[in-house]
């Protein structure tokens, strides 16, 4: 990416300076401000642009490479786009032990990408999770954060072709 090449937000429109300026007015440059501001990032890109983790390391005084070890150790933050459907299924033990591996084989073959792709109209990405904390309603799988429990393939199947359907 060139330096000066600007940046979509995840609604599609060129607004990387006015809210970086927003953001950095909004906080003290300090560190422990580090993780609310990627959250903040996180939130309105829908993922941690590299150009925009290097004006955070300017802004804050911190090294490039902590930023970038904080935004990869968290799985809350992504260093690549996520689709406008991000879909996680659950291969904890408990979901995974209720077929879990059978309804992320079949999002794999609906979707023709692996985890931590998205589609290349940008509409799904898929991500594995270990546990979102819904272990009663194993196997469990989410959209855009919307937890489906009970899951089967059938109703992955029924959801995927409503949100095909919405576009």
């Amino acid at each position: 990416m060139q330096e000066n090449e600007t940046i979509k937000c995840c609604c599609g429109k060129d607004k990387k300076n006015e809210f970086i300026n927003q953001l950095f007015s909004e906080y003290q440059p300090i560190k422990d401000n580090l993780i609310q501001m990627l959250n903040e990032i996180q939130e309105h890109y829908g993922y941690v642009p590299m150009d925009v983790q290097k004006e955070l390391s300017e802004f804050l005084s911190i090294p490039m490479a902590e930023i970038y070890g904080v935004v990869t150790f968290y799985s809350r933050f992504s260093l690549k786009p996520k689709g406008k459907y991000n879909i996680s299924v659950c291969l904890g033990t408990a979901c995974f032990v209720k077929g879990s591996q059978k309804i992320m084989d079949r999002l794999l073959e609906r979707l023709e990408i692996k985890p931590g792709e998205t589609t290349e109209d940008g509409l799904f990405s898929i991500e594995e999770t270990r546990c979102v904390g819904a272990c009663g309603l194993a196997p469990v799988f989410t959209v855009n954060g919307e937890v489906y429990g009970k899951a089967t393939v059938q109703k992955l199947d029924q959801v995927l072709d409503e949100l095909m359907n919405k576009k």
